[in-house]
């Protein structure tokens, strides 16, 4: 019995079987899957250039090694970043946050009694030792949380090998889907591989273009009321942005409770929120439809779902590379026409079809 003669709702079963066993997969072997992703997607990003370098006669090999050296020049600029703002953040929030957060909670404590009479036991502020200790009790303390970040720097070591890797082997890859595929169609498929990687280096471009542009945005804003650590909430906030739907919130979410604790007036804190509320606003309905444009072209439904799914199996990291992953399945499924209703599940609504049928 031939595929084709197959029904369709046991095409369904297989399918949903196998997507079963990948997500089983993926969650037994992310110590290596999470770092074969993001080497791939670096490698699509590098891949340009390494291109206009082999058209200079340069060898593959070596102009994977250059790409990979500015690659790592680039993140350790950008690690280097993180780690300074992050200790002045830090400096600055073990000296006087602490004094402005039991004023802040005796404040609300007085209100809560003054218009419910309801006493909240904090008349005197918290007792940070008794929540550091709550925080220890639990089941991963401190020490043991900062074990476990250290324990995946080994899995980190392996990046720079996997994109080496991808950039030599990258044709051989595009040649393996070929033959994956039916063989007399090699040559639209090559067309169709070389249309993902422009759709995924698209991605991460325009992505890139964004974040930069609202952390410079949430930057002055931050700037001009005032707050303190404007440029590592401001850069967070936009570097979170990668993250659809939820990272918006957490990037707004940080600043206003800073603000809410730093500030004696809640003018600031809620004027966070509304700033942010609109940069998010024009980012969502202006600057991410000019700069990546359709590349993704994911309905609002998979994405969401995407993300839970992404969370729950790899964490934060999962859910950032879950989008082009899905964007790359959508890809893939278009090419068969047994997979294809899943692309058009994927995708955004098409009102055509609709009128067609009408």
């Amino acid at each position: 019995m031939t595929l084709t003669n197959v029904p369709s709702y046991i095409k369904a079963v297989y399918i949903s079987l196998l997507i079963i066993i990948i997500v089983f997969f993926m969650i037994m072997a992310k110590p290596i899957l999470v770092p074969l992703m993001v080497s791939g997607y670096i490698a699509m990003l590098m891949t340009a250039f390494c291109n206009k370098l082999e058209g200079w006669k340069i060898p593959r090999s070596l102009a994977a090694f250059i790409a990979l050296l500015l690659i790592t020049v680039c993140i350790a600029a950008f690690l280097y970043f993180v780690v300074t703002q992050l200790q002045n953040f830090t400096q600055d929030f073990e000296s006087d946050v602490e004094d402005n957060l039991n004023k802040l909670v005796i404040s609300i404590n007085q209100s809560v009694l003054d218009f419910c009479g309801i006493d909240l036991g904090m008349r005197f502020g918290l007792d940070m030792k008794k929540i550091i200790a709550f925080i220890n009790s639990g089941n991963t303390n401190l020490r043991e949380l900062v074990m476990m970040t250290l324990g995946t720097l080994p899995n980190m070591l392996l990046l720079p090998v996997f994109i080496f890797f991808l950039l030599i082997y990258r044709d051989h890859f595009a040649v393996f889907v070929t033959k994956v595929f039916e063989k007399q169609r090699n040559k639209i498929l090559l067309e169709h591989i070389a249309s993902i990687r422009k759709v995924v280096y698209s991605y991460i471009i325009g992505a890139g273009k964004v974040m930069l542009i609202l952390g410079v945005v949430n930057t002055a804003v931050l700037f001009a009321l005032g707050i303190k650590h404007a440029i590592f909430f401001g850069m967070l906030a936009g570097m979170l942005n990668i993250i659809p739907y939820v990272g918006p919130f957490m990037g707004a979410l940080l600043p206003f409770f800073f603000a809410l604790i730093t500030k004696d007036n809640l003018f600031y804190p809620f004027a966070v929120v509304i700033a942010f509320t609109l940069i998010q606003f024009m980012e969502s309905s202006w600057l991410t439809p000019r700069i990546t444009g359709a590349n993704v072209n994911l309905n609002a439904f998979i994405t969401f779902l995407g993300l839970l799914i992404g969370g729950a199996i790899w964490g934060i990291v999962g859910m950032i590379l879950i989008i082009p992953t899905i964007a790359i399945l959508k890809k893939l499924f278009e090419l068969s026409p047994d997979l294809e209703p899943y692309a058009y599940l994927f995708g955004e609504e098409n009102q055509k079809w609709f009128s067609k049928k009408t």
